[in-house]
């Protein structure tokens, strides 16, 4: 805690932790692999890939492809967004663009033209098979779900 000849010692707020941050007024064109949590206030162009968190400030603005674990974004993003964790996106925030993660959320007030896959659904929740009944009528098929019992 202490430093040299009995003064404080400086902390940083980031001190162990991998922390980028390409702020207000930074324009980047190209590709980019960070490692650790990042956060974009200025214009990119490109692609950025992350395993970790990338946060994306009211004011940034991206043009490209996004990879990464967890995506957090209240600016604006052209381009498609996968995330192996999930992906909020806040108000003022503009998606344009399609969005692969298994968890999704949207506040109110957000633009969001795209698609969303969040996959399939795990086997193990729902088996639905279609059934012919068995008075032979095509278009009376029925769905039936069945539930895995806990044993």
């Amino acid at each position: 805690m202490w430093g040299e000849k009995g003064k404080p010692k400086k902390e940083t707020i980031f001190e162990d932790d991998h922390y980028t941050f390409l702020g207000k007024g930074v324009d980047f064109k190209g590709k980019a692999q960070f490692e650790g949590t990042v956060r974009v206030d200025g214009h990119f162009e490109g692609e950025i890939t992350t395993d970790d968190t990338l946060i994306i400030g009211e004011h940034a603005v991206i043009k490209g492809t996004i990879n990464g674990g967890t995506i957090v974004s209240g600016g604006r993003v052209e381009g498609n967004i996968t995330a192996s964790h999930k992906v909020q996106l806040l108000k003022p925030a503009v998606m344009i663009g399609d969005v692969h993660t298994p968890g999704f959320s949207m506040e109110d007030g957000v633009y969001f033209h795209g698609m969303c896959d969040m996959g399939a659904a795990p086997a193990q929740v729902f088996d639905v098979e279609a059934d012919e009944p068995e008075n032979g009528n095509q278009n009376s098929k029925s769905l039936q779900v069945a539930h895995d019992s806990l044993s």
